[in-house]
């Protein structure tokens, strides 16, 4: 038999933020990892770097999805870059790798990727993010968030 593979949650947010949202992606990320999970972001900084450090600090994979085509691109704590060259349409390889989503604050990029989960029927756990209707479970603690993201996408293996 063959095994399950590993749920993979995305963390999407600000590509810029405060260091209080940097250390909530880091628990984000950090849960993930010390619950079996892989992580997988947009690759750059802000809580993309966050989410990604909180994973390595845990022992955990990293994937990131670059906007641009130069894997020096990507933050320091990504194992696997994956340098796209098309920018903001990246944000659909983020959504469609992952098994379930996690929300950060974040702007437009952050609203787009959470489109992108609604279109195509991915679970999102929002931490204080867009609130774009009942199919998105609002939380306010990070770490809840992350919880429920890894049982969701545990679901969908």
């Amino acid at each position: 038999m063959v095994p399950k593979r590993k749920p993979v949650i995305a963390v999407i947010g600000a590509g810029e933020c405060s260091k209080k949202l940097k250390d909530m992606a880091a628990d984000v990320g950090r849960y993930i990892a010390e619950n079996g999970g892989v992580l997988v972001c947009g690759g750059l900084g802000g809580t993309m770097e966050g989410a990604a450090r909180g994973a390595k600090e845990a022992g955990g994979t990293t994937i990131g999805i670059i906007p641009t085509d130069n894997k020096s691109d990507a933050n320091e704590f990504i194992d696997y870059v994956i340098a796209t060259g098309i920018g903001h349409a990246r944000n659909i390889l983020v959504v469609n790798s992952a098994d379930a989503i996690v929300a950060l604050p974040g702007k437009y990029g952050t609203l787009s990727e959470m489109a992108f989960a609604l279109n195509s029927g991915k679970p999102i756990v929002s931490v204080s993010a867009w609130k774009l209707g009942d199919e998105i479970r609002q939380v306010e603690d990070p770490i809840e968030a992350a919880k429920i993201a890894l049982e969701m996408a545990k679901k969908s293996l």
